[in-house]
């Protein structure tokens, strides 16, 4: 078996796919992005592509091995994710040639079912409680959500009670049965986490996300020391080598993204390492639904999975034009916050080929917002 091309599509509203195929008819699909950069990684993926035509898909280890190191420079989020999606592909070219899903071939599966969380905003405290209503009554068991816009690196006790009093307004709304997940999308300084993680701990947040940036990771030990309140990190590390050295701070999940971070390859590494250090395994993943097939495949595979991010609103189909994609989105049906093992082979979806071909016609130049601050600088996003 031989690779013949590698093709990039520009998917509305926001990513970018990758089908590998084969001289056996047989193609793999994968979700190589940076939000805002998708055309540099389609770059990326084409300046890869001469190391793997005419090559045998199934190396898989071998081909990661040479994409990510045979560069002088490597590693970084554009060249881990145009190899993350290539990785993807070719794990699902694989479990189709064998005939079995990807988790059967990291090990087999650990568990019947896996939990998911969705999505939830509001532009302010009734607003975010109602939408968790919502998704309560949707058959969620957790929710993610923003608690604050943007803030000044030490601000005011009045945007500190406002976090305060959105999640407490969130917790009422949603009881105590249901798990709530915070994302502080880098927006605290690691002296606002400090002061505002202790007062959160009454509400008994499920995780929060990213309670400080990537760059000051090695505050995450003092934060960590600080607060009762789990702490959830990994969606801008993009290897095991950058997880090496925050497994040991006390963080408590690690939330590598398979779309930035290496895909299916490194992703199982980076959970088996987080194992090591007593830190549950919840992938990133506000992406397409390649991304979430690929992530399910882990997580069924991988003892110390917590719990899955998604943003497909599998409730109104109509809606959600990720869903088109595929040839049946049933394979996504979730049921009392879960979702059932995929049976099907590789990544356990069905790509339908001409919608995407359809829908890449039209492409995208998705970036994100820049935020300032009421006196104009720059404020993060």
């Amino acid at each position: 078996m031989k690779i013949v091309s590698i093709e990039t599509f520009l998917v509305p509203p926001r990513w970018l796919f990758v089908r590998v195929e084969t001289d056996q008819g047989i193609a793999g699909w994968g979700e190589p992005i940076v939000e805002g950069r998708a055309e540099t990684v389609a770059t990326a993926v084409e300046e890869l592509s001469h190391l793997l035509l005419g090559a045998d898909p199934r190396r898989i280890e071998d081909h990661w091995q040479v994409l990510a190191k045979g560069g002088f420079y490597r590693g970084g989020p554009v060249l881990s994710s145009a190899l993350a999606g290539i990785d993807q592909a070719l794990w699902d070219i694989k479990g189709r040639a064998l005939d079995v899903p990807v988790y059967e071939l990291l090990g087999g599966p650990v568990r019947e079912k896996a939990r998911v969380y969705r999505w939830i905003g509001g532009r302010d405290a009734a607003e975010l409680a109602e939408a968790g209503r919502r998704a309560i009554a949707q058959g969620y068991t957790a929710v993610k959500c923003n608690v604050s816009a943007q803030l000044r690196h030490l601000d005011s006790a009045a945007a500190v009670r406002g976090v305060m009093e959105q999640l407490t307004a969130l917790r009422e709304a949603v009881g105590w049965d249901v798990d709530i997940a915070l994302d502080f999308h880098g927006r605290f300084s690691t002296a606002m986490a400090r002061r505002t993680l202790p007062l959160l701990e009454p509400l008994l947040p499920m995780f929060v996300e990213e309670p400080v940036l990537p760059e000051f990771s090695r505050d995450l030990a003092a934060v960590a020391a600080g607060t009762s309140v789990p702490l959830a990190v990994g969606e801008r590390l993009y290897s095991r080598w950058d997880f090496r050295d925050v497994l040991p701070t006390g963080i408590a999940v690690a939330q590598p993204d398979l779309c930035h971070a290496g895909g299916i390859s490194e992703a199982r590494r980076i959970a088996a390492m987080a194992e090591a250090y007593d830190v549950a395994f919840a992938p990133h993943c506000p992406l397409g639904p390649i991304a979430l097939a690929a992530s399910l495949q882990v997580d069924f595979a991988t003892p110390n999975f917590l719990i899955q991010e998604q943003s497909l609103d599998i409730h109104a189909p109509d809606d959600n034009e990720l869903l088109a994609v595929l040839a049946d989105p049933g394979c996504f049906r979730f049921a009392d916050g879960h979702v059932e093992r995929p049976l099907g082979p590789g990544l356990g979806i069905e790509i339908d080929e001409d919608t995407v071909r359809h829908m890449a016609a039209k492409g995208h130049r998705w970036r994100n917002q820049i935020w300032r601050h009421a006196d104009g600088s720059f404020a993060e996003w």
